[in-house]
């Protein structure tokens, strides 16, 4: 049952969030922050319905024919698409809104236009289809509407996945190992872990199975200098860390001092001595310069649409357009660039992003090649086939949601010659 204080709540949050000022997840966080009478329950529903209502804008907003006031389009998302009964309304409807909601339910949803059908902005579809095919964009689009689940990377420098999955099957939260990354565990249904011991203690961080197939491309060893050249709040570079057994030197590169800042707890958590966190100004800072040609492995992380993050953040499609991915294409050129100067001969340069775009991913990676002979192209499939990692994608590693059940993401691995 929808009470009417929790569909003032859901508008209020609605309202809110299609500003689209801020992320939809800080819009959230900020919101329950503020209104603590909510409960688990109420704060479940709100989340849900409003991730919903970003998934399906589009079809939302077909369905409601021109009148799309975020009233009108909050009970589409909750009758449509969450099962709730007109009648189950009834408390916090008018007799033509329930009139309204009827109809609209019987409308017949057969030959959409592609954007509607696809949720995606008409920008996107058109930049998709250049390198795809339209019923490519159709699963693609149906995957990265789909729930994600909760992943978790085990911690190795602490523990091993069977202690954990057995556990978590103690807690009855049904674990199960993820399907290529070997150190992955997978939770359906995102049970609440921020308190969990193992969150707590390090024994497990939160991360998608594709990130974490991104640290096993780099495969860094025993007492190699690394760099992960755009770090972030680090859950990659605790990954590289663990693989290297605390051993050898690992930076920890971002332009972020908070983002680095938010590092250093988990860092304290992990076990690891090996890394050293270092804020940068730009990719062309000093303090990388004094690395050139000294570093044996580098993962450019590049920042990006993160358009294959869409299960998780289903409102970066309609905070971004055409002219954004073009300049951040640029970004990733110059950054790739400066962060291949790192690498000693022999040294080992890995690119990805988490798009879904050719115009960030393999294009980037081509034009470097191009005018770089001195690097070439290795095969990634190759790569983690070394590591017992049965997926493959040719050279290029793509992974999808609908094919390979994680976020999407691109890389590409690249060696300087000798």
């Amino acid at each position: 049952m929808i009470t009417e204080s929790l569909f003032d709540a859901l508008l209020e949050v609605t309202k809110l969030v299609l500003r689209f000022t801020y992320p939809a997840d800080a819009v959230l966080k900020h919101y329950f922050r503020e209104q603590r009478r909510l409960g688990p329950k109420d704060r479940s529903v709100i989340a849900e319905t409003i991730y919903t209502l970003l998934r399906r804008r589009l079809f939302i907003e077909h369905l409601a024919q021109g009148a799309e006031s975020p009233r009108l389009l909050l009970m589409i998302a909750l009758t449509k698409l969450q099962g709730v009964n007109v009648k189950e309304l009834g408390p916090v409807t008018r007799p033509h809104e329930r009139a309204l909601l009827t109809k609209i339910l019987e409308t017949n949803t057969d030959h959409l236009p592609l954007p509607v059908e696809t949720d995606f902005p008409e920008w996107l579809v058109q930049i998709y289809l250049k390198d795809h095919s339209r019923n490519e964009l159709l699963a693609l689009a149906h995957g990265l509407r789909a729930p994600a689940p909760l992943d978790l990377r085990v911690n190795t420098m602490h523990t091993n996945r069977a202690n954990v999955i057995e556990m978590l099957q103690a807690e009855e939260l049904e674990p199960v190992a993820t399907p290529h990354s070997p150190l992955g565990v997978r939770l359906m249904g995102k049970p609440a872990l921020q308190k969990h011991p193992l969150l707590i203690n390090g024994h497990v961080e939160v991360q998608d199975e594709g990130s974490q197939l991104l640290g096993l491309l780099v495969a860094p060893r025993r007492n190699e200098m690394v760099v992960d050249f755009c770090a972030g709040a680090g859950g990659k570079t605790l990954l590289l860390g663990a693989l290297m057994h605390s051993t050898g030197r690992l930076y920890a590169f971002d332009v972020s001092e908070k983002r680095l800042q938010n590092l250093k707890p988990r860092l304290k958590r992990s076990g690891l001595s090996n890394v050293q966190p270092v804020r940068i100004e730009h990719e062309n800072d000093a303090r990388i310069k004094r690395l050139a040609r000294k570093i044996d492995r580098v993962l450019v992380d590049a920042p990006c649409s993160g358009l294959g993050t869409l299960r998780r953040n289903p409102d970066l499609k309609w905070r971004q357009t055409a002219d954004d991915i073009a300049e951040l294409a640029i970004k990733q050129k110059n950054i790739l660039v400066s962060a291949a100067r790192l690498l000693k001969p022999g040294g080992r340069l890995v690119y990805a992003t988490c798009s879904i775009l050719n115009d960030e991913n393999e294009a980037i990676v081509t034009e470097f090649l191009s005018t770089h002979a001195d690097f070439k192209l290795l095969n990634c499939a190759e790569i983690l086939a070394a590591q017992h990692v049965n997926i493959d994608t040719g050279e290029y590693l793509y992974l999808y949601p609908h094919q390979h059940g994680t976020d999407g993401f691109f890389a590409a691995v690249m060696e300087k010659l000798a």
